[in-house]
């Protein structure tokens, strides 16, 4: 009952009380793993893995594995010199979970699990043993070490239960979100080169964070990984947070002092395929275990990793056991799934011949697609206001639609035709502009069949695709006006934002994991003009109800000339729900000025402006005048205009200085 009270006040939670963890001082039992066979386990951690306890009042560590293939497993590590003769682990019954108690073991202690194959399983070879990092460990060594670390399982001294309980009670289409995504070990470095530790980077990368006015901070994967290079994402530990940057309770004082700041946290999670290595998932018992059972449709052709195999339901328990961990034992607010489009579809970069038709005949993988609908399903209803991103590149139909309505059931889809449109016209010369024009305004045709984030992440600005200042054409003082453009269209476009690091303060060079941001930059005005540029951004986004309340909805958006492609200039309206103090934008992707330029507007008055890309402040070359009142008169089916002299590459934000009690004009 102690353990029950003091997590339900660490989890600010007021409704259940949540299971308590298993009591470890006794044996596994067959029966305990029905749920984990059938597919509905989610708390698959607190059966397998490394557990300190007391068995028969002497003090150790409770291990347990799923290895149903194995002929004989041991348990090896640190304690024992790594003999796998020490430690030999019993069968379950028929779970095909092996168990042993290691007195005097306990929290530091490395270890793995010696698994001897069978002879009539395949895999990589009859009798073969390999020494297995634990599937289910919390902890790891850091790389080029494998082992497993032995953790405390107790619950950390969260201070954040207001957090918790508030986020319950926000919405998800009202509420503005703007992402600040973080590769943890390339953000900054110490002088000696070495890695920002999880508490450092609470100290320095979060108040940072937090006075710019992002809402959340997405880490790439912090699971861990043997491999530097690739960046989390072949992931080899589903429970355990990689060792590079610190312990377990030194990220879990990350996340509460985020909360603290008022900054959510998001971390990539990686369930559509994990990294090949022998000391990982791959042939975990000598044959596939976790992978699909063909090579040919295990190795995924991308990236050479391994796909899971959603048709087994022992892996769908342990993926859907992971998103909890994470969310349960972190408090974090909020997972980004990578790669759902290689999930859902059997063919995903697959030629003819490569791949194998489901059951219905069709190219859907749908034992992927029922495990999306758990996960969905799991993490809402055991934790409300927690979030689920989709990177998904497809045209796969409702991601974000509830599952009672046939979705997927994600709260948000990352708009990648947005971001591959809007680069691509920005990173044109402005004289070819005028023949993209509907690259900008092809978005809004589908802004609304889902709710979007709109992305510029770490996969735009690597591997030669150079950063985003570097993507504009034209002289350096073009390019900071053209990165101000970007970042402005992106704040003031329909859906929620996301930015990778650097972007905010114009980095020329590529991302580089090896190496961290150039802070020297900002001892250039320019530079900091671009930083002060977003924080603006974000101030206003979530100050204004006309850029974030409507953000889902098809009336809070309306073009006033979206057709002057001959001179690159857009024009629109975004609307708060009462329709009085609606934010007008105008945006001329050319490098031309355009002087006595005429804005249609949706009523006339006295207008101001909100921001002004070409403000001194954000390193702009002077701000925008504007007559004193608009001019009543019919112009674009419009019944006011305004006449300014539009700068190149300029972005204003406008607002009428008064309101009127009416509804929407027009």
């Amino acid at each position: 009952m102690r353990w029950q009270i003091e997590h339900a006040k660490a989890s600010g939670s007021h409704g259940p009380i949540q299971t308590p963890p298993r009591d470890h001082s006794f044996p596994r039992k067959a029966s305990d793993f029905e749920a984990f066979h059938a597919g509905r386990e989610f708390a698959l951690h607190d059966l397998l893995g490394a557990h300190p306890c007391r068995r028969d009042g002497e003090a150790g560590t409770s291990f347990a594995v799923w290895a149903p293939r194995a002929r004989a497993v041991s348990v090896v590590g640190s304690f024992n010199e790594w003999d796998g003769e020490a430690h030999p682990m019993s069968p379950v019954g028929d779970a095909g979970v092996w168990d042993c108690f290691v007195p005097d073991v306990g929290p530091g202690d490395l270890y793995k699990f010696r698994v001897r194959s069978g002879t009539d399983h395949g895999g990589d070879g009859p009798g073969l043993t390999v020494d297995k990092a634990d599937p289910l460990g919390r902890a790891a060594e850091v790389r080029p070490g494998t082992a497993s670390r032995v953790v405390p399982t107790g619950p950390y001294d969260w201070t954040d239960a207001a957090w918790v309980e508030s986020r319950r009670q926000r919405g998800v289409p009202e509420a503005p979100i703007s992402i600040y995504e973080v590769h943890p070990g390339s953000w900054r470095r110490n002088a000696d080169g070495s890695w920002l530790g999880y508490r450092a980077l609470a100290r320095e990368l979060l108040p940072y964070a937090a006075d710019l006015g992002f809402t959340h901070i997405e880490l790439l994967p912090v699971m861990e990984h043997p491999y530097d290079g690739s960046w989390g994402y072949q992931t080899v530990g589903y429970f355990a947070l990689t060792a590079r940057y610190g312990p377990p309770e030194d990220f879990a004082y990350f996340v509460d002092e985020a909360h603290r700041l008022g900054l959510g946290v998001v971390l990539d999670w990686v369930p559509g395929h994990f990294g090949p290595d022998l000391h990982g998932l791959r042939t975990f018992d000598g044959a596939p275990l976790y992978e699909m059972g063909e090579e040919s449709r295990a190795v995924h052709p991308d990236w050479g990793t391994l796909a899971f195999d959603f048709s087994r339901p022992e892996v769908v328990s342990f993926l859907l056991s992971s998103a909890r961990y994470w969310v349960e034992h972190y408090h974090v607010d909020g997972l980004r799934v990578d790669a759902v489009a290689s999930m859902l579809h059997l063919d995903y970069s697959r030629r003819d011949g490569e791949w194998e038709p489901n059951e219905e005949g069709g190219r859907e993988n749908l034992a992927a697609i029922a495990f999306l609908k758990s996960l969905s399903e799991m993490i809402h209803d055991r934790f409300p206001g927690v979030l689920l991103f989709a990177e998904e590149s497809s045209a796969w139909p409702r991601v974000t639609a509830p599952v009672a309505e046939g979705g997927l059931g994600f709260d948000f889809k990352w708009n990648m035709g947005w971001m591959n449109d809007t680069l691509g016209v920005l990173a044109s010369p402005p004289e070819r502009r005028p023949r993209l024009h509907r690259h900008l305004t092809f978005s809004l045709h589908y802004a609304y069949k889902e709710r979007h984030l709109l992305p510029l992440s770490h996969d735009e600005v690597v591997h030669l695709k150079r950063s985003l200042l570097d993507k504009m054409p034209g002289t350096d003082e073009e390019k900071f006006a053209g990165l101000r453009l970007l970042l402005g269209y992106m704040w003031t476009h329909p859906g929620a934002k996301l930015l990778f690091m650097g972007g905010e303060i114009g980095e020329r060079k590529e991302w580089n994991e090896d190496g961290a941001l150039d802070w020297r930059l900002l001892d250039d005005p320019a530079h900091g003009g671009i930083r002060r540029w977003v924080r603006a951004l974000n101030r206003l986004y979530a100050e204004e109800p006309a850029l974030h309340a409507l953000d889902h909805a098809p009336e809070g958006f309306e073009w006033l000339d979206v057709h002057d492609a001959e001179r690159s200039v857009l024009s629109y309206v975004r609307w708060r729900p009462e329709w009085e103090g609606a934010v007008i934008v105008v945006a001329n992707f050319s490098a031309t000025a355009w002087p006595d330029y005429r804005v249609a507007l949706p009523e006339g008055g006295s207008y101001r402006v909100l921001l002004d890309s070409g403000d001194p402040e954000f390193g702009g070359g002077g701000r925008t005048r504007l007559p004193e009142a608009a001019e009543e008169v019919d112009y674009l089916k419009r019944p006011a205009a305004l006449t300014l002299d539009l700068p190149p590459l300029g972005f204003l934000a406008l607002q009428r200085r008064a309101t009127r009690s009416a509804g929407r004009p027009g």
